[in-house]
């Protein structure tokens, strides 16, 4: 076919890869319409750049990182900027008045915080410095922060004082992300410090609710943070990961689907 040729799959490669990097991720569907070839060829090519890991593949089309660096936070948050918009909405519903909660860093969670901002009488306790700007002004909610090292790449509060810090509170939700699922449902990230922030928010957490779109499933991260049976709620657009809806039963996890 001519789709085929080697210089026309070159050609496509490139193009898909700038795509990829622009928005941080791209569809099979919409790569097909984009380039006039078949959904069959986009996804051969999204194989073989996998493989060449210029790309991470997930269900539907791919992402642009590897096993061991995530993207920067602009592209993270480009990537399924709707569907976390609709999770922060449905994650944030779980929540009720008057309650305690842990935020912790992500592009995700900053959506819960957004469609938290009408509640009332919450007590937030974060290390994520965006979401305290998003709730900070806020005269129903409380917002504490954590003190310790700020990472200038997103503005989270990482470091042994954070942890220490967020060891003095036992509150009633955590709503956290991670940057990936493995297929065996362990949730995955990239940096140490983070992620020992999370393990401590969870363990001072007497309910977990996970937010996280479906690009994360199945992706590939080099530090574990917890299989997902610690988890209470998962919320996301769409669980059609076998493995992890596997895992979730297992553990007796409750699922909220956006766009089921």
């Amino acid at each position: 076919m001519a789709e085929d040729l080697p210089d026309l799959v070159a050609g496509r490669h490139a193009r898909i890869l700038e795509l990829a990097r622009r928005t941080g991720s791209v569809s099979v569907e919409a790569l097909a319409t984009a380039l006039e070839v078949t959904p069959q060829t986009i996804r051969r090519d999204l194989n073989q750049l996998a493989k060449q890991a210029m790309l991470s593949r997930v269900h539907g089309g791919a992402v642009v990182t590897s096993g061991v660096d995530n993207l920067d936070r602009e592209a993270r948050r480009q990537v399924a900027a709707d569907a976390k918009a609709a999770i922060g909405i449905a994650a944030a519903a779980l929540v009720p008045d008057g309650a305690s909660l842990f935020i912790n860093i992500g592009t995700t969670t900053e959506a819960i915080a957004r469609a938290l901002v009408q509640h009332r009488h919450l007590l937030v306790v974060t290390n994520n410095l965006n979401v305290a700007d998003i709730l900070g002004g806020v005269p129903t909610i409380e917002v504490v922060v954590a003190g310790g090292r700020v990472r200038a790449s997103d503005r989270a509060v990482v470091g042994a004082l954070a942890m220490d810090f967020l060891r003095g509170f036992k509150l009633d939700y955590a709503l956290i992300g991670a940057s990936a699922i493995d297929g065996e449902g362990t949730l995955l990230d990239f940096d140490m410090d983070e992620v020992r922030v999370s393990q401590t928010i969870i363990e001072q957490a007497r309910t977990v609710i996970l937010a996280t779109d479906q690009t994360k499933f199945g992706r590939p991260a080099p530090v574990r943070i917890a299989e997902i049976d610690v988890v209470d709620h998962l919320v996301t657009d769409r669980l059609l990961h076998p493995g992890i809806a596997a895992a979730c039963a297992t553990g007796q996890v409750k699922i909220t689907q956006t766009d089921a």
